[in-house]
């Protein structure tokens, strides 16, 4: 399921229900229905902030392992790029600009309405 984030300061963003689970979690708010006023949207960008700069460290970490693992089982295989997953600082990353700008220009933040 897809949610779409709305403030009168950034474009809509969409996002799958469970990608953004994570960052409403961070912020004590449902995924259903919600908002993230002016006054809250301070201490959202910091505890998002947060949580990226702890997850970036962690990714980083797996990142290098998958890699040598990778390595070591498939040998030199450079036809076959191999998948990689999208880290919780880029998917948070558009989230976290929205709730800038509705910061700077004193609107709210809404979903699910």
């Amino acid at each position: 399921m897809l949610i779409t984030f709305k403030s009168k300061g950034a474009p809509n963003i969409l996002m799958y229900e469970k990608d953004a689970k994570r960052m409403l979690d961070l912020l004590g708010k449902d995924t259903k229905r919600g908002v993230i006023t002016k006054d809250e949207a301070a201490g959202a960008i910091e505890k998002l902030q947060t949580e990226i700069t702890l997850t970036a460290q962690t990714d980083q970490e797996a990142s290098a392992v998958n890699t040598n693992e990778r390595a070591g089982t498939l040998g030199d295989d450079k036809e076959h790029e191999q998948a990689q997953s999208v880290s919780f600082a880029t998917r948070a990353y558009p989230f976290l600009e929205m709730l800038r700008s509705a910061q700077h220009n004193g609107y709210d933040v809404l979903w699910g309405v």
